[in-house]
C-alpha cells in the first residue's frame, strides 16, 4: 500500500511538534513589507511580524504560494511512490486551493487537494484528525471524510479591536471606517460556509466582552476536544480569555499562539481569535 504524506499551507496553526509528530509538509506563504519580501517560517515568524507591521510605511502584501512551490512539493513528496493529500484555507480568503489544484496538473504524483474552509487552528484540527486516520491505516478519503467531521463540528470567533487594516485593505469602506473608529466600533466575526461574516458589532471593549460571554456559554456543556487562541499582539484579552476558557474546561489544552502574518495583515493589531471543535 502506497503511502500518504500531508502537505498544507503556513496558514495552518500546527505547532512545531505537531508538524515533526506527522511528518507534515508546509508550503509557505509570502508577505511584502516595503518592497521586501518574506516567507512564512523561513525569513520571518508570527512573532516578529506585528512590530513589522506596525512600523511598516503601508499596509503588508500577502501573497500565496506560486504553483511552481506546489509542483515542486509534490514532485518529491511523491518521490517514492506516496500519495500526497493537501489541505489549503479556505478559498475566500486566499487563492491558494487553486494553486494547488493547478499544480496536480503538473505533477505525476497523484494528489488530493481539501479546500478546509477555514483557517489557523481550526485548519490544524482538521489536519491531524487526518493524519490520525493515515496514521491508523486509513485512506485519503477516510481522512477527508474526517476532516469533514471536525469542520462541521468547529467554531472560529475573531474579535476585531479596530479596523484600520479591514479599510487600508479595501475590505471596509474608508468612510464606514472613519466612522468606526470615530466611535470605537469593535467588530466579533464568525467563520462559517467557507465565508467570514459580522457576528456582532458594538462600541467599546465591553462590546466585546459581553459576546464573549455569550460564546463561552454556549461552548457549556459540550464536550470540547480541542482548543486554540490565535492573535495579533492581544496579551491582556488572551489572558482573559484563556483563565475563562481554563476554568470552564480544565482538562482541555488550549494552544495558544500569535496568527501567521498572512492573517495579522488583515486582522490588524489587538485582533483575538477563539477557535474550537467539540464531539457533537
Amino acid at each position: 500500500m502506497a503511502k500518504i504524506k500531508i502537505a498544507c499551507d503556513s496558514s495552518a496553526g500546527l505547532t512545531d511538534e505537531e508538524i515533526q509528530k506527522y511528518g507534515i509538509t508546509i508550503i509557505p506563504l509570502s508577505v511584502m513589507i516595503d518592497g521586501t519580501v518574506y516567507v512564512e517560517r523561513e525569513t520571518i515568524t508570527n512573532e516578529q511580524f506585528p512590530e513589522m507591521m506596525k512600523n511598516a510605511k503601508s499596509l503588508p502584501k500577502t501573497s500565496q504560494p506560486p504553483i511552481g512551490k506546489f509542483v515542486d512539493t509534490f514532485d518529491e513528496l511523491g518521490a517514492d511512490g506516496s500519495e500526497v493529500l493537501c489541505v489549503t484555507m479556505m478559498e475566500s480568503i486566499s487563492g491558494t486551493v487553486h494553486a494547488a489544484e493547478q499544480a496536480t496538473q503538473m505533477t505525476k504524483t497523484k494528489v488530493t487537494v481539501v479546500d478546509c474552509h477555514t483557517t489557523d487552528r481550526c485548519m490544524a484540527f482538521q489536519i491531524l484528525a487526518a493524519a490520525k486516520v493515515i496514521e491508523n491505516g486509513g485512506t485519503v478519503e477516510d481522512a477527508v471524510v474526517k476532516m469533514k467531521e471536525v469542520y462541521d463540528h468547529s467554531k472560529l470567533y475573531l474579535a476585531i479591536d479596530n479596523l484600520d487594516n479591514l479599510v487600508a485593505g479595501g475590505r471596509i469602506n474608508k468612510f464606514a471606517g472613519t466612522l468606526s473608529s470615530l466611535l470605537n466600533i469593535k467588530l466579533m466575526l464568525e467563520v462559517y460556509g467557507g465565508e467570514i461574516h459580522v457576528a456582532m458589532k458594538g462600541r467599546g471593549i465591553k462590546a466585546i466582552h459581553k459576546e464573549w460571554a455569550k460564546i463561552l456559554d454556549q461552548m457549556k456543556g459540550k464536550k470540547v476536544k480541542g482548543i486554540g487562541i490565535s492573535h495579533v499582539q492581544a496579551d491582556s484579552e488572551v489572558n482573559r480569555l484563556l483563565g475563562q476558557l481554563k476554568e470552564l474546561f480544565p482538562n482541555v489544552p488550549v494552544v495558544v499562539r500569535e496568527t501567521v502574518p498572512i492573517i495579522a495583515t488583515h486582522t490588524g493589531m489587538g485582533a483575538c481569535c477563539l477557535l474550537y471543535y467539540t464531539e457533537d
